[in-house]
């Protein structure tokens, strides 16, 4: 199969590229507007990007009319928000927290989840969470059409990094503790309970 995006609808398009590229990371982030509303969604366009300074990046796309979501303004107008991590056992309330509600509703409150408050940042952190990545707005750049189908590249710079207690081992996190979940394509998504591990090789001459 061969296929060209130029003679390709969006929407074939984005379920081929969102079931390639997979599994993909979820970044559950949390912002506040400059109102003071609260708001939670989930983004697996999402990634680390470097450890010097430390910084993350992640996709907020269009919704369907074409509008910015609450996510990319309540940034815009704070230049704060925070990434927490979804756990396995989180994966039902990051589902509601999916859903497009109106402007101004808050999804902590529709899932029943608990804002917690930052140390360095004014957006709050997810409480049931285990792990929260606290960061100011470092760049942003939208990318493709300005409306549906278009996407803005968020990079966030970490300030603040919590860590529960609860998935660590040995001073490391432990994924027989933690078991974050992955996103796929359409519906589906994934576990991290089956891994394997291999040994990068060091390059010697005359390999």
């Amino acid at each position: 199969m061969i296929i060209d995006p130029a003679t390709t609808p969006r929407g074939e398009l984005h379920s081929l590229m969102i079931r390639c590229i997979a599994p993909r990371p979820i970044a559950w982030v949390s912002t506040m507007s400059r109102d003071g509303i609260t708001n939670l969604a989930p983004f697996s366009y999402f990634n680390g990007v470097s450890s010097d300074p430390p910084a993350l990046l992640f996709v907020a796309s269009r919704h369907d009319t074409g509008h910015k979501k609450d996510t990319l303004l309540n940034i815009e107008a704070t230049g704060h928000f925070v990434v927490n991590v979804v756990p396995e056992s989180l994966a039902e309330a990051m589902n509601i927290t999916a859903t497009e509600y109106p402007h101004g509703v808050s999804e902590f409150e529709k899932a029943g989840l608990t804002p917690a408050p930052a140390e360095r940042v004014s957006a709050p952190r997810l409480k049931e969470s285990p792990v929260h990545f606290e960061c100011e707005l470092y760049e942003t750049m939208h990318v493709g059409v300005d409306g549906a189908g278009g996407g803005t590249i968020v990079v966030g710079r970490i300030v603040l990094i919590h860590i529960d207690d609860s998935i660590l081992k040995d001073g490391k996190v432990d994924y027989e503790l933690y078991h974050p979940i992955g996103r796929l394509g359409g519906m589906e998504y994934t576990r991290t309970r089956d891994r394997f591990t291999m040994v990068r090789k060091k390059y010697t001459p005359g390999m």
